[in-house]
């Protein structure tokens, strides 16, 4: 049996994914094929490198996002995403999709023509950076002559990619959209960001039946995108809820 999986964007809250993968290890749960977007491009790249759980946990725990190194100039985003490069040359020595073990795709969005996009073949790192410019946040990245940023903007869960290679797919997704209290919306950015994840939850939630698992732990909504300081809890979360879901398909592995 090929299993699929695919794995969301969602900025730190993707470290639930790295959960998932230590359950995947307990229950000898080995994917074929692998996609992912943004958060879950990082994720998704440095498993199909052949990286361990315990390894891709480390990663997140050591690469500060917000060090006055990174922050850029003269270019449009707070973070120079480029300068995570090196973060990622330490991992892919050989910057190259056909290095992998598993085969990967992952998406990215154009910025000027505002299409999608689906890297899966030639140079790796820069695709995993441009999947993860958040907009705004990180400036886009220049991939032969075409910016693009963030996968999310278009398609925050790349299922499609796995329909045709795969006969069962397993999905995480890490951007849960639950119930909140007027009192927490105090402030504009608050709002914003309320609107974002109600129009990212109505753009994913017709492909929650196209997985055969589906990991999303409701609890994750609590977190901010770019909380560094719950990496662990997150983590905890996506390990606890995946356990959960395989508990209950046991019977099929």
């Amino acid at each position: 049996m090929k299993i699929g999986l695919a794995l969301s964007g969602g900025g730190i809250k993707g470290v639930a994914h790295v959960g998932l993968l230590k359950a995947f290890d307990e229950y000898n749960i080995k994917p074929a094929f692998v996609t992912g977007t943004s958060a879950g491009a990082i994720v998704g790249g440095l498993y199909a490198a052949g990286y361990d759980w315990e390894t891709i946990l480390d990663f997140f725990r050591k690469t500060s996002i917000f060090k006055l190194s990174r922050f850029a100039r003269s270019k449009p985003g707070i973070l120079d995403s480029l300068k995570f490069a090196n973060d990622l040359a330490t991992y892919f020595p050989e910057d190259s999709f056909e290095t992998l073990q598993l085969p990967l795709s992952i998406t990215a969005t154009t910025v000027i023509s505002g299409k999608q996009h689906i890297f899966n073949s030639g140079s790796l790192i820069k695709p995993i950076i441009a999947s993860a410019s958040f907009p705004g946040v990180f400036t886009p990245i220049d991939i032969d002559g075409t910016l693009y940023f963030d996968g999310g903007v278009i398609d925050d869960f790349p299922v499609e990619p796995l329909v045709q290679n795969c006969d069962y797919i397993i999905g995480s997704y890490v951007n849960p959209l639950s119930a909140m209290s007027i009192t927490a919306l105090k402030h504009s950015y608050q709002v914003l960001n309320r609107a974002y994840e109600i129009n990212l939850h109505h753009r994913v939630k017709n492909k929650f039946d196209m997985c055969d698992i589906l990991v999303c732990p409701d609890e994750l909504s609590k977190f901010g995108t770019f909380s560094m300081r719950n990496v662990e809890r997150i983590f905890q979360i996506g390990y606890a809820s995946t356990c959960e879901a395989l508990e209950k398909h046991f019977t099929l592995f």
